[in-house]
Formats: C-alpha cells, sequence, structure tokens
C-alpha cells in the first residue's frame, strides 16, 4: 500500500477585488447576519447547499471562471463590499458591555464545553447542549463581553443518521476536513502550529489548536490527531461522545487541562471560568496546579482562589446523566497528578469528586468536582433550579432548602441565528433596527403590533410551504438511499400539505421526551389528523444515541406508522436531525410539541426558537415552559403534576393531549373570517412574541451570567490577588481558623422578656436576647441570626425568615457575648422561632462554603 511522503496545502485563487470574501467566511458572524448569507447564495446557490452552508468550502470548489465573471459584476462587489463594511463595523463599535460597564483591565471569561453548535457545516455538537453553548458564544460576542470559547474538535464529529427499510437506526460517521473549514490552526511567532500536551497516565500525548471567530468571540478547539501521538491517542478526538469510558476521561482531561495549558500558551491569564455542564471540571485542578507552581501557593490557597473565579452551570436533571469515573481509573490518570504537583493527600484528592463529605465512594463524580471547586453554581431554568437542589440536598448538611446555594438562569436562544430572512425583514420594518442590538427589550417587542396581521400570517405561510417542499425533498432523498420504489417515491412528492395545521416534534430521542406519545391511541390521532375539514399533520425527527436502543425503538415505531396507509402523507419522519433540518423545523412548524416526563426537561430550547418565527408553543410544563406557559401564548399538557407510575401518565397525559387538540388547538387554528385570516390564532401569536421574545433569549441569559456571576468573580479573584495573594491567603488562614473552632461555639442561654406568655399584634416586635460562648473566635467572624416562620409551615423553609442580631454589650469577664435582636410580627398565628450563626466574611460568596452551620437546640 502507498503512503503520502509528504503534505501541501492549497487554498482557492479569488481575485484581488474579491478578497474581502475570505475575511468574512471565515468569521461566523454570516451564520446570524441574513445580508452575508445572501451573499454566498448569490454567488452559487447550488454549491452553497451542496456544501451544507460552508463558504470555504465553496470558495475551494467554486469555478475560476465564476469568480471572474462575479470580480467584473458591479453588483456584486457592491453587496461585497456592504457585507465586509458591515463585519468590519460591527467588530469595532462599542456594544452593551463597553456602553453599560467599567471596562476592566484584563477581565476576561474562558467558557468551557464539550460541544459548540454554531452552523450546520461544523460537526461540533450533538444537540440542544452544544446550540446552547454556540448561542452563548454569539450572544456574548453581540453583547461586547470578552469571553473565549474552549472546546474540543472532532474528526468524525457527532454520527449522521439514518434509517433501514424497517425504521432502525444506523449510525454513519464523516471525516470532516477541517482545513475546509471556516477555522485556522493557531500557530507560533515562527508560523508553525502551536502543539502542547498533557499526560494521560505517564504517556505524553500532543494535541494542535484550531480557532474559529465568532463574531468578537475566539473559539479555540482542541485536536490530538497529530502524527507525534500513537494511534490510540490521535483517536481521543475523533468523535462526539463515542467510544468508551476510558475514551471520555481521556477527552475530558484534553478539554480541562489542556484547556487551561492552550489559555496560558497564547499568553491569556484566564481569571473567570465557566464549566458548561462536568465534563470540563478538570479546569478546576489545572488552575489550582498552575497557581501552585507558578505563584507559590498552597493546595489550599490556590483552591480558594480558583473556586471565588470558577461558575459551574448543570444542565442534567438526573444523576444517571452525570459522568462519573470509577476511583481505580481515576488513580491511573491522576495518581501522579494529586501527588506531586497538587501535592496532597488521596484523600483530600478524591474528596473533591463527592459532595457528600461523610460518605466515602467508590467513584469520582464529575458535577461534584465542578460543585466543590465552584463558588457559583446554577440549573438552567427556574424548575431545574429546584430540581438540582432536591438532587444534591444531601451535599448540604443543615442547609434549609431555599437557602441551597444553587441558582438559576433560564436558557435563552440567540434570535438572529434561528429566525426566517423573511421574518427577520418584517421585524425591521415594523419594529425597528434596534431590535437587532436589543433583543431583550420589552418595549421593542411591544411593537410587534404594528405588524398588520395579513402580513405576519403570509410570512408564516410561506416558511410552512418551504418546509414542506423542504421535506418532500428530504424524505425522497431517504427513500431513493434506502432504495425505496418508484411508487414510494411517488407518494413521497405528495406528502404533506402546505396549507395544514403543522405540528413539529424533533429532539433528541432519549425515551423520557416521550416522542411516541401521540401514538397512545393509535385510532384517535387517526381521526385528529384526517378530519376532511381541519386536518392536522406532523413533522418528526431526532436522533437516539447509538447505544440507546429504547430511542431506537421509538423511532422505528414512529416510522412503522408513517408506512400506514392513514397516515403516509400526514405524518414524516425527517432523518439526521441537524441544524439544518432545526432551521426548517422552527421557522415553518405551526405548533412545537414537546412532551416529556417532569421534571426531566431541565431547560429546552427548541420551543424557544419558533417564537419569533410566528409558532406556538404546545408543551408539558417543565423546563422553561413552566416559566414561560400563560393561557393567552400557548398550550399545556397537564398541571405540573409528577408521577410515580409511568405507563399511568402516559395514559393520562396523551388523552390531555388529543382534548386540547380537538378542543382547543384545531380549532382556533382553522376559525376563519371572510379574509380567509384566523385572526384569534395570529394574536396569540403576536402575545407570544410580545411576552415570550424580550426573556427567552440569550442576550438577557448573557446578561444574567454578567451580573450575577462574572462581574462577582472577577471581582473576587483581584480582591484576592491584592499584594501578591495574600489577600487570598488570609482568606485560607481564616477559613481553617473558623473551621477548626466551629465546634466550640455554643448558645448559653436566650430570653425573651417573657413575649411568649402575652399576645404580640401584628407590626409589633418580638425581642431577643442571647448569651453565646464563639470560644476563640469573634464577634467579626460570625453572623448570629434569629431564624423564624410560622410552626404550621414548619416543614417549608420557603417561608421562613432571618434577623440578625446585634451585640449587646462588649465580652464579658466569663468571655461570653449577649447578643440581642427583635424579629417582626408580620403575620397573625403561632410563629416558631430558633437562633443560627453562620461564618461571616465579605470575601465569602455565600455563607455555606464552610460546610458548618451552628443551630441552637
Amino acid at each position: 500500500m502507498y503512503k503520502f511522503l509528504g503534505t501541501y496545502n492549497v487554498i482557492p485563487s479569488i481575485p484581488e477585488n474579491l478578497e474581502q470574501i475570505r475575511d468574512i467566511a471565515y468569521n461566523l458572524h454570516w451564520t446570524w447576519n441574513q445580508d452575508a448569507r445572501e451573499l454566498f447564495r448569490r454567488l452559487n446557490m447550488e454549491l452553497w447547499e451542496d456544501t451544507n452552508h460552508n463558504p470555504v468550502m465553496m470558495l475551494g470548489k467554486i469555478s475560476q471562471e465564476r469568480l471572474y465573471e462575479v470580480s467584473h459584476d458591479e453588483g456584486f462587489l457592491a453587496h461585497l463590499d456592504r457585507a465586509y463594511h458591515r463585519l468590519q463595523n460591527y467588530l469595532k463599535e462599542n456594544a452593551w458591555y463597553q456602553k453599560n460597564h467599567e471596562v476592566k483591565e484584563n477581565f476576561n471569561v474562558v467558557y468551557f464545553s464539550a460541544e459548540f453548535g454554531l452552523t450546520e457545516c461544523l460537526q461540533t455538537y450533538s444537540g440542544g447542549l452544544g446550540v446552547l453553548a454556540g448561542d452563548h458564544l454569539k450572544a456574548s460576542s453581540d453583547l461586547g463581553i470578552p469571553l473565549i470559547g474552549l472546546g474540543l474538535l472532532y474528526k468524525e464529529g457527532y454520527f449522521q443518521q439514518y434509517l433501514n427499510s424497517d425504521g432502525w437506526q444506523h449510525e454513519r460517521y464523516e471525516i470532516n476536513d477541517f482545513d475546509n473549514l471556516p477555522m485556522k490552526l493557531v500557530r507560533t511567532k515562527e508560523n508553525s502550529p502551536l502543539i502542547l500536551s498533557v499526560n494521560l497516565a505517564g504517556r505524553e500525548v500532543f494535541f494542535q489548536v484550531w480557532k474559529i471567530e465568532v463574531g468578537r468571540v475566539p473559539l479555540y478547539l482542541l485536536d490530538t490527531n497529530l502524527p507525534s501521538n500513537n494511534e490510540i491517542d490521535r483517536r481521543i478526538t475523533e468523535t462526539l461522545y463515542g467510544g468508551n469510558v476510558e475514551t471520555r476521561i481521556q477527552q475530558e482531561i484534553i478539554l480541562g487541562i489542556g484547556g487551561i495549558k492552550t489559555i496560558h500558551a497564547l499568553g491569556i491569564r484566564p481569571m473567570v471560568c465557566h464549566m458548561n455542564e462536568g465534563h470540563s471540571a478538570f479546569m478546576a485542578l489545572e488552575r489550582t496546579r498552575f497557581l501552585i507552581q507558578h505563584e507559590g501557593l498552597t493546595f489550599r490557597e490556590a483552591k480558594e482562589v480558583g473556586y471565588c473565579s470558577n461558575i459551574f452551570t448543570t444542565h442534567t436533571p438526573v444523576p444517571a446523566g452525570i459522568d462519573v469515573f470509577s476511583n481505580d481509573l481515576i488513580e491511573k490518570y491522576f495518581g501522579n497528578y494529586y501527588r506531586k504537583e497538587l501535592q496532597i493527600s488521596d484523600k483530600d484528592f478524591y474528596s473533591l469528586g463527592n459532595i457528600y463529605k461523610n460518605n466515602e465512594s467508590n467513584v469520582f463524580n464529575m458535577a461534584h468536582l465542578a460543585m466543590n471547586t465552584a463558588g457559583f453554581i446554577n440549573g438552567v431554568s427556574k424548575l431545574h433550579g429546584e430540581v438540582s437542589k432536591k438532587m444534591w440536598v444531601s451535599g448540604y448538611k443543615d442547609v434549609p432548602f431555599n437557602e441551597i446555594p444553587i441558582g438559576y438562569v433560564t436558557n435563552g436562544v440567540h434570535i438572529r441565528s434561528h429566525i426566517s430572512h423573511e421574518m427577520e425583514e418584517l421585524f425591521r420594518q415594523y419594529i425597528g433596527e434596534k431590535w437587532i442590538d436589543n433583543p431583550a427589550s420589552t418595549n421593542l417587542w411591544e411593537r410587534i403590533d404594528k405588524i398588520p396581521d395579513e402580513e405576519l400570517w403570509r410570512t408564516h405561510e410561506r416558511r410552512r410551504e418551504r418546509l414542506v417542499a423542504f421535506a418532500r425533498r428530504r424524505l425522497n432523498k431517504q427513500i431513493r438511499n434506502r432504495g425505496g420504489s418508484h411508487e414510494e417515491l411517488e407518494a413521497a412528492s405528495e406528502v404533506l400539505d402546505p396549507s395544514v395545521l403543522t405540528i413539529g416534534f424533533a429532539r433528541r430521542f432519549a425515551t423520557y421526551k416521550r416522542a411516541t406519545l401521540i401514538f397512545q391511541d393509535i385510532d384517535r390521532i387517526a381521526n385528529i389528523v384526517n378530519n376532511k375539514e381541519k386536518p392536522v399533520q406532523f413533522i418528526i425527527a431526532g436522533k437516539a444515541h447509538p447505544r440507546d436502543e429504547e430511542g431506537k425503538r421509538f423511532i422505528q415505531e414512529i416510522f412503522q406508522f408513517t408506512k400506514e396507509a392513514r397516515f403516509r402523507r400526514k405524518i414524516v419522519f425527517i432523518e439526521n436531525y441537524d441544524m439544518n433540518v432545526a432551521h426548517y423545523l422552527v421557522e415553518g412548524c405551526d405548533i412545537w410539541l414537546n412532551n416529556p416526563r417532569r421534571p426531566l426537561e431541565a431547560s429546552g430550547t427548541s420551543g424557544m426558537k419558533v417564537i419569533a418565527n410566528g409558532g406556538l408553543n404546545f408543551s408539558v410544563l417543565d423546563g422553561w415552559w413552566d416559566e414561560g406557559f400563560d393561557p393567552e401564548v400557548g398550550w399545556k399538557i397537564g398541571n405540573g403534576e409528577e408521577y410515580s407510575d409511568p405507563d399511568y401518565q402516559d395514559e393520562v397525559e396523551s388523552r390531555q393531549l388529543y382534548n386540547s387538540l380537538e378542543s382547543q388547538i384545531v380549532p382556533l387554528f382553522y376559525s376563519r373570517g371572510e379574509d380567509k385570516l384566523p385572526r384569534k390564532w395570529i394574536a396569540k401569536v403576536k402575545n407570544s412574541m410580545k411576552k415570550l421574545g424580550p426573556f427567552f433569549n440569550t442576550h438577557r441569559m448573557v446578561e444574567e451570567y454578567f451580573d450575577q456571576f462574572y462581574s462577582k468573580s472577577f471581582d473576587k479573584r483581584i480582591a484576592l490577588m491584592e499584594g501578591k495573594w495574600e489577600k487570598g491567603k488570609e482568606l485560607t488562614q481564616w477559613k481553617e481558623n473558623v473551621k477548626s473552632n466551629w465546634n466550640k461555639i455554643k448558645v448559653l442561654s436566650f430570653e425573651t422578656n417573657g413575649a411568649p406568655e402575652k399576645q404580640l399584634l401584628v407590626g409589633e416586635e418580638f425581642p431577643i436576647k442571647a448569651e453565646i460562648d464563639l470560644g476563640n473566635l469573634t464577634p467579626g467572624d460570625v453572623e448570629v441570626q434569629i431564624y423564624y416562620g410560622p410552626l404550621e409551615e414548619n416543614g417549608n423553609p420557603q417561608n421562613n425568615s432571618t434577623v440578625s442580631m446585634n451585640i449587646d454589650t462588649k465580652k464579658s469577664k466569663n468571655g461570653f457575648y449577649k447578643y440581642v435582636g427583635n424579629v417582626p410580627c408580620s403575620r397573625s398565628g403561632q410563629q416558631g422561632y430558633t437562633i443560627r450563626i453562620l461564618p461571616k466574611n465579605s470575601l465569602l460568596i455565600h455563607p455555606f462554603e464552610l460546610d458548618v452551620v451552628y443551630w441552637a437546640s
């Protein structure tokens, strides 16, 4: 077999007056700039589609004759000049961050994610987690926040799906040609590729770094496919979520430890680090190691500094969704690392992978590692924040449930990446250009009412027509690929009706998402879709994980239904769900259906994408829809119930689904006046846009991350850096002193001035005095509180409150302190009270980070 002696690279030969198109192609700003995308369509529409909307590959494949032709086309040149200058102006202008905040020196946020969904031609994502990460980068770019993305580059990406003639999912992996994608290899000053390495179980594994420009935000992706690695190590970054458990830990070491090494090699000092899920949590160890090796800090001091500037976002509602590794595997890869680099004992190291302090574990939990090393933790919807607290409540001993330090930032979508070209133009015309820069403005969204019903409806209808045409083309292609008959091909050209109520269901085929729920009563759904006066049609898409046999059976079941005569033209399954398929679906569907088992949907974002496109949501009250639902903006399935019997749940909620379709959704859609417009439906669409649009977008989301986490964590880190880390050292020493002396604290006595024996009126105060022994601690180390609330609701701390107590006199002769406080009587009924003592320090993120709380007994 032959073997190449060497390699060389060929780049497109572009006429000089077209060179600007190369700059446009290599910045993904075109993914949310319709004018730039139109430029590439104008260059060669067919090639644009054939390359899966990849402008770099397109420029490499286009004929020199066509390039010569457009280089003399004044209209094309004017379009090119306009698109180029729009990009340059975008990159240079001040944005939200610069206009509204003090621009702080050295401020940056490094955002780690195992996947990034940026555009269809970049196979660096599998689903919602990746698309959210991509939208996070795009919104950060729009807002001008100095954020840096960090991930892995997969040679084969995520699998391509196809079904056999029985409807069983198979997977195909396609090789990504990085040199023909909108990314560039990072090079040193000497113009050689930047190559770094990590230690994996005693061997050195090398990786190179690729850079993608996402507007103002750089994204760096790490790639182990290098000749200097052995064949096994070259395949570490071959597939997303592929391989076995050892592949997974290797990928996460490259992502976390290699990621921090990359940032430093680029000359960037990482100030704030944000972990999008626990895959990258090893980065906290490397941040700690760097401070030990280069700043002379101890492990505890370095961990403290990292804790204040690490953020962890969890997307997982169940423990089974979290990466865990056996301690034996961790020892294989980290034994030398924690002994020699971190200089700590095995007990101290393994405790980092476990939030249950008094229970030893034989597994190392990546979410727990993130939680133990990040001072800021959040879920991705209000409901998911509560679910996360319930999942990890045992790790917060003596902390009332409502005070568990896990917050939430509800997800959003980058609207301009998901809105149709036609709808965006309509928004520009009636809402104005300011909507582009400020999609979180409620006032701007109120202008939706200015759009004439006729124009809004016709615009949405055109997108539905395009969706139907797209579905027919894809179905035709699927049948050809399966070797289908001529009759099947003919039937495919007649599926769906562009004037019929169209419901979309597209997502990962995890079993909890219940893709087959609509088929619970097969005769009833048949009657719904085949109603001659008011028909309904469904377009379904989604992938099951290669190892998820049950998810694959769901797909097969749906596929078999679509072949039945009564469903053949009414329900279709689109293979290989990706961002391109998603665009057509969210832009053209009338209803977006989502029916997961509550509370297993952490957030879900696909339904948010239909809002600006004129679609409506019909969903279980889970994830974001638990916050977003209002009868004026969509429909719900159930009332937020949770069931112990899944079969019973499916029976109940499928009936609710059918009832809503038959009695509410379908009649409203087909309720037309003389002008043939569904005025009441359009009113609901406008309400959905006005009420949901300003909130469920990534501009609002990233602004919340900035205000709640990014700015605060940066300020904390700067404070700890003061005096060559002296503040960090002081805080570490203070924490150790407080923890070692905490068990000496005791409430010796308390007085109430006889208040319990008499009736108190609402508006009065209930005085309490307490004598407290603080042991070796001082009043400056603690906060003494009265913790009180209604007795009949004692089990629900949400209804309890606290009031701080103040020192009554200086330390008495016997060494004790007297504290006084007054409880406001704001409600009638029996009230209970106790005394609580917490650590207190201005540098703490929250008072529970020392894992000590004193409750009087």
